[in-house]
């Protein structure tokens, strides 16, 4: 999924689920490794924040902006691991068609869990 978003025109956002166990993990290992600050994270739960989309569509996948495109799932992941050096090489391996379709799939799989994963780390 692609399309503009309010988002600075350069550089990567990444919407989060504040309220999600494994998300919070997850961005805070982001956190670390982006030692650069080349990415904005926001807690899509926070009423304040401000989400390009409806907030319970951002909240069911993984999204993030690039360069002003709102990207979704997999495609989302790559524009977050091109923003930090150790993890640029898999976010440029994304941008192939074939690797990102097998991502994708991977991702989907992995929402499917997601809730049962959830509920052990609380």
């Amino acid at each position: 999924m692609a399309s503009p978003t309010p988002a600075a025109a350069t550089g990567v956002t990444v919407w989060h689920d504040g309220n999600c166990p494994l998300c919070r993990r997850e961005i805070a290992v982001m956190r670390r490794l982006d030692r650069r600050g080349a990415i904005t994270f926001i807690d899509a739960t926070d009423s304040d924040s401000v989400c390009p989309i409806d907030r319970g569509a951002l909240l069911d996948r993984f999204h993030a902006s690039e360069n002003g495109r709102l990207l979704s799932g997999a495609a989302a992941f790559a524009a977050m691991w091109r923003a930090i050096p150790l993890l640029r090489p898999l976010g440029l391996l994304a941008r192939q068609p074939l690797a990102l379709h097998v991502m994708e799939r991977a991702y989907r799989r992995f929402l499917r869990v997601r809730p049962r994963l959830q509920r052990l780390l609380r």
